[in-house]
């Protein structure tokens, strides 16, 4: 479905989901002369509106088959791509790409809808989880008779060490029920951790699951049960919360596993089977920088992009993951962890080194400029003075460079023609000095020779900085070739 009817009716979507906040901004600015009804009207306005996007975000439980295999809490919803393959006509004979595929949204989304597809992503467990929730030939029986028998395993090593493996709370502390010493990890891959990420009992439990997913079974299946593994650490065995940031909610002394993962793999099994008529369609993943996604891609390959890059924010997305990277092994030493941030776009403080060149991209870039120069004048003003805050001003620059650098990288992947729709929000994270994302990676497109047909607005979420409504937006981009470029500079 292509031309003006196509885009309507999603830019219809839009306008219904944020009528309310119209009437709500409306309201505001009449309110101050009104009663004290018309600021409750407003407050009453706005709940209702910003929880209609907090929906629009959510995962709907027809999209859960594959998608819930494992997923970030922030990721975008699978309804979004289906409305741009809608807007941007796309059919069985085009590629898709998200070179900031996640943990495979794009990717799953699209193999359901019979689309080639192909991600690029530089962090190794939401690559691991890209290209476990892309390759669907597994057999489902298979996969059942094999969870099986690990859970049996598994549950036949707790016994011989005196441990249980159910809901109930422990009767006993921190050592097994027979006195069996709980396994552990090394001391610097428990110190990459959280401090109470996870509680004693839970975890040997776990190294006790993953050691038999290990020694049973095919690359595939295994690759499936460290999947479901990773899913439950983060879901039900471990310990952590996550809002804004992820951090550490009630210590539980014990956990089940067993259970939890085997209930898991039970799903995925059904999942494959449903899904089983799509298990052909083309789909996999690149582990790899995403600001050089074209040397991945290849040439004059890719119809269209449809992604969500990291915004720039106090977020280190590697703690997000940080859990199930470890146990998993994905991430064994500081080393490793340092070079796995080296490989990504520069979005928050973390990131950040010393040998770091991508602000160089931006350095003409005015208006990206002054908002660092205003986000370090505020910090003068301020008085801040730790390590991270002094950081703020050049990491927006190395942000905006990256993503320049992603943008000039992409371009001779891209046919002629290709569309483009970058998912960003606005940022107010930096001592609370607006950055309007979407308008500048636009503008940085147009620089490169992208042509930018419009930004559309997702949702808006509050700013725990601010209690501002950001926006969260959609920037539609569109590749007219090298040669139409060359001629149009030219």
């Amino acid at each position: 479905m292509e031309g003006p009817w196509a885009d309507d009716l999603v830019h219809n979507r839009w306008r219904t989901a944020t009528s309310e906040y119209d009437v709500a901004a409306e309201v505001a600015v009449r309110s101050r002369r009104m009663p004290s009804g018309a600021a409750m009207l407003v407050e009453a306005a706005s709940r209702r509106a910003a929880g209609a996007d907090v929906e629009r975000n959510k995962l709907k439980p027809a999209d859960r088959a594959v998608h819930d295999w494992y997923r970030f809490v922030l990721s975008f919803p699978p309804h979004l791509v289906r409305d741009y393959v809608c807007r941007f006509g796309l059919a069985a004979e085009h590629l898709v790409a998200d070179p900031f595929c996640g943990t495979g949204t794009t990717l799953v989304e699209c193999k359901k809808l019979g689309l080639a597809s192909f991600g690029v992503e530089s962090n190794p467990m939401a690559h691991f989880a890209s290209a476990v929730k892309a390759d669907w030939a597994v057999d489902g029986a298979a996969l059942r008779r094999y969870a099986e028998a690990v859970a049996a395993a598994a549950t036949r090593t707790l016994a011989r060490q005196g441990l249980e493996d159910s809901w109930e709370a422990p009767l006993f502390g921190a050592e097994g029920d027979s006195g069996t010493a709980l396994r552990g990890l090394p001391a610097e891959q428990a110190g990459m951790l959280l401090k109470n990420s996870i509680s004693p009992r839970p975890l040997h439990k776990a190294l006790v699951l993953r050691d038999a997913i290990d020694a049973a079974g095919d690359e595939q299946a295994r690759r499936c049960g460290r999947l479901a593994l990773a899913n439950a650490l983060v879901r039900r065995i471990g310990n952590l919360k996550f809002g804004p940031e992820v951090g550490v909610g009630k210590v539980k002394a014990d956990a089940p596993v067993v259970d939890v993962w085997l209930h898991g793999m039970r799903a995925m099994a059904a999942d494959v089977d449903s899904l089983r008529g799509r298990a052909g369609v083309r789909s996999g993943a690149a582990l790899a920088d995403s600001r050089d996604a074209g040397a991945v891609l290849g040439k004059r390959t890719v119809d269209a992009v449809i992604t969500s890059p990291p915004y720039p924010n106090e977020k280190d997305y590697t703690r997000t993951t940080r859990l199930e990277s470890v146990v998993l092994g994905l991430v064994r030493s500081k080393r490793q962890l340092r070079q796995l941030k080296q490989g990504m776009v520069r979005s928050n403080t973390r990131g950040v080194y010393k040998s770091d060149t991508d602000d160089r991209e931006v350095e003409d870039h005015a208006e990206i400029g002054a908002i660092a120069d205003a986000i370090e004048r505020r910090r003068q003003d301020l008085g801040k003075t730790s390590g991270f805050e002094r950081l703020y001003h050049r990491v927006t620059r190395l942000y905006f460079g990256g993503m320049r650098r992603h943008l000039a990288s992409l371009r001779p992947s891209l046919k002629p023609g290709a569309r483009l729709a970058y998912v960003v929000g606005d940022q107010a994270s930096y001592l609370r000095v607006m950055i309007r994302t979407g308008e500048l990676l636009a503008d940085l497109a147009r620089s490169l020779g992208y042509g930018h047909s419009g930004t559309d607005l997702f949702r808006t979420r509050p700013s725990t900085a601010t209690g501002e409504q950001l926006r969260e937006e959609v920037v539609v981009l569109e590749w007219p070739g090298a040669r139409a470029w060359k001629t149009r500079v030219g």
